[in-house]
């Protein structure tokens, strides 16, 4: 009998491709560290190759012109040619070939140091910026030199096999993703939210053109995803004005570094500062913010901030920042703008420290918009259930229709697709889970939207309703069960996600038993 034809494997994209070599060549050094090393190199290639590829341009277009090939050299080096079409001055020991040249050679690492010093100092947008460091004696030089020539296998110009300008920017983030997925400890991940939660969160606001703000930025993600959405709806990038901050110093340098590859133009705040104790933007006022800052932080109060101007409704808590950062959003807000972010599922409940007064005068205020429950497991650095706000000001028809008297609440916590036992995604695409999310907050806010409550998923409540149900903003709470008795939940995915409950429990049951043990062997060694 024959055997049934194996499945193609599925062709490994560049992202992957690039990701799995490189991460063969990290040897002992930690993920935290090593994302600095590749991210540096990968920056590096790109601007040296877009460097190389005006200069090529720039000299046909001389020749053309009748320039005598003795004068060349001089309008070459002219920088201002290289300024006007957004590409930075690589001097010449910087440029990617003679670091491949020198690959091989017991200090690499010193000429990748004085590569990026040299950048630094013709370019200003990235000064202070980019990574150091190539040259400690912790760095296996060998594999350094390994990791040049892979990089360097990788054109990013846009005649290049591997496509146009964006490519170093899918690298760049996919890396990220890769580097947060593999980080441990209490701030893992941190500095970057994945690709679905941005695109959500991004779609639904629709940043088409003004001031857009990001006061817990991470690495840019948030920014980069604007942009895209303004070209790929026909508008520029220059469209929207940039304005972010980040409180870790290495995470505000990837976010320069991000935003400055893809020709971002952005306001981060001349260092890297706590938005709460330093803002460093005090008279933005943001037609959108869209953030992802981190989940109940406990450590965030200083006494300093007792009588802050931003805590219009309520003093928050000094063991949870959740509430600080949602009127920071709302203090920031131009009067028709409107905020998109993610929280913590507990900040739909929590009544602790003042919490729930905080969120009745919001809601009193007309200033919730809409509540979306997320999935599990959206998260590299938490597997912790989370929400999405939208606050916004001037609901009587900020561009689109009254609306102050209701709330709009969906429970998508049955959509996503696993990526593997800990991760799970948004799907994307015209019938993916995005749009469906996008698309019912669309319908309900926008004049004309054809808009109905859909039974298990959406409910537009009155403010009275919300007040009934003590200001408590669980979506379970309003839109009720589906119609139908069969899950809208796939068999295949329902079974990956209980099983996977039930190796947590197995794991934290063994955890358990670890520790009884040890403790009855605690008591029986010290009779």
């Amino acid at each position: 009998m024959a055997r049934p034809a194996s499945k193609p494997k599925p062709t490994k994209s560049l992202e992957q491709t690039l990701w799995e070599a490189a991460d063969k060549l990290r040897g002992n050094q930690e993920p935290s560290e090593y994302k600095h090393v590749v991210l540096g190199l990968v920056f590096l290639k790109y601007i040296s190759d877009r460097f190389e590829e005006r200069r090529q341009t720039l000299e046909a277009e001389l020749t053309a012109d009748g320039i005598k090939p003795e004068r060349l050299a001089s309008f070459l080096e002219d920088r201002d040619e290289y300024a006007s079409h957004n590409v930075f001055w690589v001097p010449e020991l910087a440029r990617w070939s003679y670091i491949q040249s020198v690959a091989k050679l017991p200090d690499v690492g010193q000429q990748i140091d004085q590569a990026m010093d040299l950048i630094e100092k013709e370019n200003p947008s990235v000064r202070g910026v980019l990574p150091r460091n190539y040259g400690r004696d912790g760095l296996d030089k060998r594999r350094l030199g390994e990791l040049v020539d892979l990089i360097g296998s990788i054109g990013f110009t846009t005649t290049d096999d591997h496509g146009a300008d964006d490519v170093l920017g899918r690298v760049y983030e996919y890396f990220l993703g890769q580097f947060a997925g593999k980080e441990t400890g209490k701030d893992a991940g941190a500095f970057y939210t994945p690709r679905w939660v941005v695109k959500l969160l991004v779609e639904m606001l629709e940043p088409y053109k003004g001031r857009v703000y990001d006061p817990a930025c991470g690495s840019g993600g948030m920014f980069v995803q604007s942009a895209d959405f303004v070209t790929a709806h026909g508008g520029k990038r220059t469209d929207i004005s940039v304005y972010g901050q980040e409180f870790t110093d290495t995470t505000w340098k990837l976010a320069k570094m991000n935003l400055a590859l893809r020709g971002i133009e952005a306001d981060l705040g001349p260092r890297s500062d706590d938005s709460f104790l330093a803002d460093l933007h005090p008279d933005l006022r943001a037609d959108y913010i869209i953030a992802n800052p981190p989940f109940n932080v406990s450590d965030w109060w200083d006494a300093k901030l007792a009588d802050d101007p931003r805590w219009n409704y309520g003093t928050p808590p000094q063991g949870n920042a959740n509430f600080a950062w949602v009127q920071h959003f709302i203090h920031h807000l131009a009067p028709k703008g409107t905020a998109g972010f993610v929280l913590a599922n507990g900040s739909l409940s929590s009544k602790t420290g003042g919490e729930g007064e905080i969120r009745r005068k919001l809601v009193e205020a007309g200033l919730v918009d809409c509540i979306v429950a997320l999935p599990d497991k959206l998260f590299f650095n938490t597997g912790i259930s989370v929400s999405l706000w939208f606050v916004s000001k001037g609901r009587d028809g900020n561009g689109h229709r009254e609306r102050k008297d209701e709330v709009l609440f969906i429970d998508a916590r049955k959509l996503g697709s696993m990526v593997n036992r800990r991760l799970r995604e948004l799907t994307d695409g015209p019938d993916g889970d995005i749009q469906k999310i996008a698309g019912a907050y669309h319908a309900w806010r926008n004049r004309d939207g054809g808009y109905e409550d859909i039974a298990g998923f959406v409910k537009a409540a009155s403010i009275e309703e919300v007040k009934q149900n003590d200001f408590i903003l669980n979506p379970g709470r309003y839109v009720g069960t589906a119609d139908s008795s069969d899950e809208d939940e796939p068999a295949e995915a329902r079974l990956m996600r209980l099983s996977d409950e039930l190796l947590t429990i197995l794991e934290r049951g063994h955890d358990l038993d670890k520790r009884i043990r040890q403790g009855i062997g605690g008591l029986r060694g010290g009779r």
